[in-house]
């Protein structure tokens, strides 16, 4: 059976005619022979030297200019897998002989003359993303994590219900790091010791040992946030492809109950009932690929009276959905939910889960608040972010200087905040970036921006400082650049100029518009490319200047100030918000610009975009194919 229901034979004998011909008596080739005979007593004159020499340089160069845009493309598309093919061994890891340091031994890593030792921790995009980026040859690359693979997290929807596959979002971090000559230990830090510069790390079989560095670039993610609900345990998360995996075989094992013929008609309603707890793009993604799953694939499979019993609900905090993007989405969103007859709860929150419920509480507009409860035979639990254990652990270290309760606190060069000499860096989901507020620099900025004996700022006098304060402060220039046009509207006197009153109310407003970074995949993969750029320029830096490197190897604080003026700060740039509704698609891209399309051209676009941002030219193909596949024959329905 084809993908739309033709058999083998029909489609067969379709082509067969097609081929031999579309008429009982001519055939489609009888109106080509026609047109063939006509255009024959018009052949044109052989064409002259001159003309045909012409006529090849012309042919030959763009085939030149085709061939080699197509071999650029190709190269920069697989050029990771070239260089995969190095034959160069890594190094072997090693223990320090006969050394403990707090009762666990001393990994000896390598450490090349002249290069520093640079820790990753993690395999997120962060990482990934600073991997990438960094020089070949910069430092002595070390990377510690859990899991040996870079997950494509977009993607992960799309793996639960069969689309994608699970290899297709995966990349082996060995082949990631093989450009860089590093290594890779499998395990997680426990503990880190920042005045010894080591990391604890615990190993399969609770072996542990301690790792030294120079620099340390912390990307080890975040966990999800409880917001006090209690059995979390009955639900699943989607953050690692074995989530995924156990959502593949729970959704699957629930309809082969639900169409046993000893099950009730209660306990199948149970079965058939999917909550999704968050209506963030995870939460919403998944809903609208379970949403295809059922209708395109598991309805040609199953009863109809089963596929009728199937319930889709979501429930969210707030009072839409997918919030954080343009309310003109959020609503789109919410009808074309209500078109596929999915149910949408807002303004509720979680109260409890068990094995068979889902007890809820929603606020309404006067106050009160009343209590739900729903049945439930799957329960997805997407909302919100908390500290993992280590970035925890490293803010306890530091309670000076980190004050979050939900990420580390990093500067604009994504410095950790607290650490003396700015070795040890955060960035992804376990880090927020520290915004300067603008606010409690007003004397000095006003002073900067009028002249020696004025009181007030001028129109001319303004249009350069938001200049300089726009280079100054990169993450705020794009609301600083606005306050020239809205000159007028603070200027409320009118006089012309802008008085230490009206320049407090314009510092205000900017500090309000400067809000965390979202918990996105382009946040982490902008700063990881950020870092691995800054790294490999301070690392040509020293190499370059060897009193600068003695320098701040003497002092701490002269080594991040030096570093500071060496790299820029980092300023993030939005591209924009995707979201996968269901045959239907979103796209935000600030300012009130915004993208909606219910057609197959908006899924299509949406996957062109993530299959752009692939990290190698394996997992592109190996996602063509697999669309391919879908498009053909559906989905794989199979357990296991």
């Amino acid at each position: 059976m084809l993908r739309h229901g033709l058999r083998a034979q029909p489609a067969l004998l379709l082509a067969r005619r097609s081929l031999i011909g579309g008429s009982p008596r001519y055939g489609i080739a009888a109106p080509v022979f026609r047109r063939a005979a006509m255009t024959t007593q018009a052949e044109p004159e052989p064409a002259t030297g001159r003309e045909g020499r012409r006529g090849f340089a012309r042919t030959l160069s763009y085939w030149t200019l085709g061939t080699g845009s197509l071999s650029t493309i190709l190269y920069y598309m697989g050029k990771d897998e070239i260089e995969a093919f190095d034959t160069e061994s890594p190094l072997e890891l090693t223990l320090v002989p006969d050394t403990l340091y707090k009762g666990h031994p001393v990994v000896q890593t390598p450490h090349t003359a002249g290069r520093e030792r640079l820790v990753v921790l993690g395999s997120g995009w962060g990482a990934v993303s600073t991997l990438k980026a960094l020089e070949c040859g910069a430092y002595d690359v070390t990377v510690i994590s859990p899991d040996n693979y870079f997950i494509f997290t977009p993607l992960l929807p799309s793996v639960t219900v069969g689309t994608v596959e699970f290899r297709s979002v995966l990349e082996a971090i060995r082949r990631i790091i093989k450009r860089t000559r590093g290594s890779y230990i499998e395990a997680a830090a426990v503990d880190i010791d920042l005045e010894r510069k080591m990391v604890l790390v615990k190993q399969a079989g609770e072996e542990m040992a301690w790792v030294p560095y120079d620099r340390l670039v912390v990307g080890v993610g975040a966990q999800s946030i409880t917001h006090g609900a209690t059995g979390l345990e009955f639900c699943h998360k989607l953050k690692t492809i074995n989530d995924a995996r156990s959502i593949r075989q729970h959704i699957m094992a629930n309809f082969e109950k639900a169409v046993r013929p000893t099950t009730s008609s209660e306990e199948k309603q149970r079965l058939l009932t999917f909550v999704v707890c968050g209506g963030g793009p995870t939460g919403c993604e998944f809903a609208a690929e379970l949403y295809d799953f059922l209708t395109e694939d598991l309805k040609h499979y199953f009863p109809k009276a089963v596929q009728e019993m199937v319930k889709v609900v979501i429930v969210q905090s707030q009072d839409h959905i997918l919030n954080m993007m343009d309310s003109v989405i959020s609503e789109f969103a919410e009808r074309e939910f209500a078109r596929h007859n999915m149910t949408v709860i807002t303004n509720s929150r979680v109260q409890s889960i068990d094995e068979t419920a889902l007890k809820y509480s929603t606020k309404h507009l006067d106050g009160s608040v009343t209590e739900h409860e729903i049945p439930q035979g799957f329960v997805l639990w997407s909302t919100g972010l908390s500290l993992a254990p280590f970035t925890k652990l490293l803010c306890d270290k530091l309670p000076n200087a980190q004050k979050n309760r939900h990420a580390i606190t990093v500067d604009e060069h994504l410095r950790v905040k607290g650490v003396a000499d700015g070795s040890v860096y955060a960035l992804g989901d376990c880090a927020t970036v520290e915004y300067p507020h603008l606010l409690n620099h007003i004397t000095e900025l006003f002073d900067s921006a009028h002249h020696v004996g004025n009181t007030e700022i001028t129109r001319a006098e303004f249009r350069v400082f938001v200049k300089e304060a726009a280079t100054k402060y990169p993450n705020a220039a794009s609301h600083l650049l606005t306050l020239e046009r809205d000159f007028d509207s603070f200027d409320t006197d009118g006089n012309g100029r802008i008085s230490i009153d009206e320049f407090e109310h314009m510092l205000e407003y900017v500090d309000s518009k400067l809000t965390a970074l979202p918990a996105l995949a382009q946040v982490a993969s902008q700063e990881g490319v950020y870092l691995g750029h800054g790294l490999s320029h301070l690392a040509a830096m020293y190499a370059a200047d060897e009193d600068t490197r003695l320098k701040v190897e003497a002092s701490p604080e002269a080594r991040r100030g030096v570093e500071a003026q060496a790299v820029r700060p980092f300023m993030y740039h939005h591209r924009g918000t995707l979201a996968y509704l269901g045959r239907a698609a979103a796209a935000d891209f600030g300012d009130g610009r915004a993208y909606r399309g219910s057609n197959l051209a908006a899924k299509y676009l949406w996957r062109s975009v993530y299959w752009s941002q692939q990290v190698s030219l394996r997992t592109r193909l190996l996602l063509a194919m697999d669309w391919l596949k879908e498009l053909l024959f559906g989905r794989d329905i199979s357990k296991f």
